[in-house]
């Protein structure tokens, strides 16, 4: 957490402010953050003006004029939001760019209390290294060949970024519910039908928390700081013991990879006894 629809949020809401902003300062409390260790992050930035700011996975892209690129992941709690100049700084800030654009003076700040994300500096490479297709544009033919190749439960399938790039453990809790796939299911036990049901499902769930502005439940916010509206849509993640909303039967959670796992036992068959329909809204 936070991921595709969350990353995709600050994206939107961030990316057509700060495009044409020229960075005038760059203050790091951390250096720990910054990948590779030892880089001068203030130097390469100050005086370059961002280019453009795009989505890759879970990865929030910046590029600066010329060629270099560098890309925040928020890991767990992290908080990517645009701030007046002199407002109060929250605790666990560790970035603090200030930036020009059209006479005024503003603030890019980077929050992340548990430390579990990052600035990557890129240069000119691009930021796919270890990265699978975009589940957005995924084909599921390509979804088919990937998953013909592992074993694994598709749910530990589907959280793999080389798999897929961008879903977590929310969203493929929900995919596989909209889709009526059991999440023990072996990935490549699945059915060409399956594969078709679950590649529309992972577009469906995916615009419309989208739509919503992710899920926040606990740290997320958007650029301007405001939570996600998708959580009371989740049909299954967190709703553990809660009836159904398709059957009323107890929604069950297992712990599976060390994630935990929610599920429709009755929604969500095995393979050979599963509900075949596709009328979950």
């Amino acid at each position: 957490m936070p991921e595709l629809p969350e990353v995709q949020t600050v994206v939107s809401s961030l990316g057509p402010r700060v495009t044409g902003a020229k960075v005038v300062a760059v203050q790091l409390n951390r250096t720990d953050i910054v990948t590779p260790m030892g880089i001068d992050l203030a130097s390469l930035l100050v005086g370059r003006t961002i280019t453009g700011v795009e989505r890759r996975a879970k990865r929030i892209v910046f590029t600066v004029d010329g060629c270099d690129r560098f890309y925040i992941h928020l890991g767990m709690s992290g908080q990517l939001t645009l701030e007046t100049a002199g407002a109060e700084v929250k605790k666990h800030t560790h970035l603090i760019a200030t930036l020009k654009a059209l006479g005024k003076t503003f603030e890019l700040r980077f929050r992340d209390p548990r430390r579990f994300g990052g600035i990557f500096w890129l240069g000119c490479e691009t930021a796919e290294e270890g990265l699978g297709p975009e589940p957005l544009t995924l084909k599921p033919a390509k979804l088919a060949k990937a998953l013909a190749r592992t074993r694994r439960p598709i749910k530990a399938a589907l959280l793999d970024q080389r798999v897929i790039a961008g879903l977590g453990n929310i969203y493929a809790d929900e995919c596989l519910f909209l889709a009526g796939v059991h999440p023990l299911t072996l990935a490549n036990a699945l059915s060409i039908e399956d594969i078709g049901r679950l590649n529309r499902a992972i577009k469906r769930v995916l615009r419309r928390a989208i739509a919503a502005r992710g899920s926040t439940l606990r740290d997320y916010v958007d650029a301007d700081s405001a939570p996600g509206e998708y959580r009371s849509k989740h049909q299954v993640y967190g709703r553990e013991v809660e009836p159904c909303r398709m059957c009323k039967t107890a929604i069950e959670r297992i712990v599976l990879g060390g994630r935990s796992t929610c599920f429709c036992p009755h929604c969500q068959k095995p393979a050979s006894t599963r509900w075949a329909g596709s009328k979950k809204g």
